[in-house]
């Protein structure tokens, strides 16, 4: 029984020392996932010499966990996101992740002699990325990215999993003389793809459908959602299909339908897919062993290589082609391909089918993701630096706080926690202009509630809270966001602004610029949005003769309202200032100054 206990115990340990690492580490720019796969690591047989075997265990709790974030990504993910996105994001997942593992598949087997089956298996299992990782990383050192390809590697990370599962399984099969033809893989693949998101689709209406005629307590309806959303998994995975895309379709359909409880569902699974990543990770730690790593470094770091020097950048360039993406763009794109815990969870299967070379395979899963953790974590935000892609933070980003109340009330409350630089301190609280029908239903300052009769002004850190329609929060959401402006973000934004809706004619009459045919008697907003096939998003660059136009900022309609102008944009192109940060920059600079110094004063004595 004391065993029940000493389980119980290192168990909550290591969770807890998880997250307070993960926290510290983050200030240093260390991927939060490498910290979890790190820790059991440490926990393991080479490290406090905890011994754990039970692959079968280990493939649970990951198939678990993979599935609620996989659901927790399909909340948060959307229908604007999937609209900008979606074709770009679904090229990705399918036909990139098929190119990747095949360039890796033919560079195991160059390289290593391995057989086409067992080259494909490698080049399957790495195939997919973890791109939530990246967002994260980027959340944490206070970067925005052009949202372009910001929700193409989003969506992408929630859509590639089922295609590499598909390969990896795949490839087990070939690897075990199971005789597949070309002809009944594409069957299975059309069955996998197409039964798992028609699953998922009936599945997030019946979620909605329960969420919204179930009275039940506040605090079951989460719980509710995450045993349906395990159910969708385990049922279309019981019939052949996709159940890893079923549940993130499925939390797609529900993130984006009113229901009840939307605050509570969107809190508990922030929680729990936390717990399901820091399970997941831990679990795979403690599963290697890193003695046993070693008879593959070799091999693992030269498949690592190939991925991220070749495959990756080529599948990406050649499958971002036909879209609108800038060089920049799709080099960014190719660079962050994080690989997280799937390679090593899709290795899993074939020790368990007890398949020749299993536990080799594992080794290079595992030397890939960290590898990948190591090199390419640590480089996101100098990356986005470096390629000029890191935006000023969005002007309707405000601290905000959403409420629920009832389904039918068709209205909305939320909390703003005023900033400093916001609007709203700029008149008195009685001028306040909000959109029509928005209500401020009370102020909170230092606890205490202050009437509007004694409210002169509002005041930093006061919390408002206001009711109004849901389209006009984010319009609430520019009115109390921070105006202030942060460095080494605005070259990407252009350096000037111009008026959006000023005639294209008179810019390039006052600029000395040739008129485009096509865009006489437009304005600069509509020239934008010809040029993205009517769906601009901020980051977006149109060269137009000598300079750019550069989308800053969208209106409540998805028109563009804010432009700025690049009047030289090759003085935007990747710098070694840039890839470094300005502050490190600077103080190389007067490191160099201060050396020349001393060597002309050496000189002189």
């Amino acid at each position: 029984m004391s065993l029940t206990y000493q389980i119980i115990l290192i168990g909550a340990l290591m969770g807890v020392f998880a997250i307070v690492a993960g926290r510290v580490s983050s200030r240093l720019g260390a991927p939060v996932l490498l910290v979890f796969l790190g820790l059991g690591m440490l926990a393991g047989e080479d490290g406090l010499g905890i011994r754990y075997n039970d692959v079968s265990g280990a493939y649970f709790v990951c198939s678990v966990s993979l599935a609620v974030i996989l659901f927790d990504g399909g909340l948060r993910t959307q229908r604007s996101t999937i609209a900008v996105a979606g074709l770009p994001s679904l090229v990705l997942a399918t036909v990139g992740v098929a190119i990747t593992a095949g360039i890796v598949a033919v560079a195991a087997w160059a390289m290593f002699g391995t057989p086409p089956a067992g080259a494909l298996l490698i080049g399957a299992i790495v195939a997919s990325t973890d791109a939530a990782a990246v967002f994260f990383l980027l959340r944490l050192q206070k970067l925005d990215i052009a949202r372009r390809v910001a929700s193409t590697l989003e969506v992408e990370s929630g859509l590639n999993d089922p295609m590499a599962i598909f390969l990896a399984l795949l490839a087990i099969e070939m690897v075990a003389g199971s005789g597949v033809s070309l002809g009944s893989g594409a069957l299975s693949f059309v069955f996998e793809i197409g039964g798992g998101a028609l699953i998922g689709w009936a599945g997030g209406r019946a979620m909605v459908f329960l969420v919204n005629r179930l009275e039940v307590a506040a605090g079951l309806y989460p719980v509710m959602v995450v045993m349906s959303a395990l159910t969708v998994f385990a049922g279309t995975q019981l019939i052949g299909a996709s159940g890893f895309l079923a549940v993130y379709v499925a939390g797609f359909v529900l993130g984006n339908e009113r229901h009840r409880a939307s605050q509570f569902i969107l809190r508990f699974h922030d929680g729990i897919a936390w717990l399901a990543q820091i399970a997941m990770l831990l679990t795979l730690g403690l599963l290697v062993t890193p003695t046993k790593l070693l008879p593959v470094l070799l091999p693992a770091l030269g498949v690592a290589c190939v991925l991220m020097v070749v495959a990756r950048p080529l599948a990406v360039f050649l499958c971002l082609w036909p879209f609108r993406f800038s060089m920049r763009e799709r080099a960014f794109a190719a660079w962050v391909g994080l690989r997280g815990a799937v390679p090593i969870y899709l290795a899993l299967p074939a020790i368990i089918e007890n398949m020749p070379g299993a536990e080799a395979l594992f080794g290079v899963a595992f030397v890939v993701v960290l590898t990948s953790l190591a090199l390419q974590g640590w480089t996101v935000a100098p990356a986005a630096r470096f390629l000029n892609l890191a935006l000023p933070p969005s002007k309707a980003h405000a601290d905000r706080r959403d409420v629920d109340v009832p389904l039918g009330a068709q209205r909305d409350i939320v909390g703003y926690r005023v900033l400093p630089g916001s609007s709203v301190l700029d008149l008195p609280f009685a001028r306040l202009v909000l959109p029509e029908g928005a209500t401020v239903l009370t102020v909170l300052r230092a606890g205490t509630v202050v009437t509007a009769e004694a409210l002169d002004r509002l005041a930093p850190k006061d919390y408002v809270l206001v009711i109004a329609d849901p389209e006009q929060i984010l319009t609430l959401d520019r009115i109390f966001a921070s105006r202030r402006r942060h460095e080494g973000a605005v070259a990407a934004a252009g350096e000037f602004p111009v008026e959006a809706d000023q005639a294209i004619d008179d810019f390039c009459r006052l600029y000395g610029i040739d008129l485009k045919p096509q865009d006489r008697g437009r304005t600069i907003a509509g020239v934008l949005a010809a040029a993205f096939g009517g769906q601009p998003v901020p980051g977006d660059r149109l060269a137009y003769g000598p300079v750019e136009l550069v989308v800053r900022g969208l209106d409540d309609a998805g028109a563009v309202d804010s432009v700025g102008l690049a009047l030289e944009p090759d003085a935007d192109r990747p710098t070694i200032a840039r890839l470094i940060g300005p502050r490190t920059a600077a103080l190389v600079r007067r490191g160099v100054q201060g050396m020349r110094r001393l060597a002309v004063w050496q000189r002189g004595a």
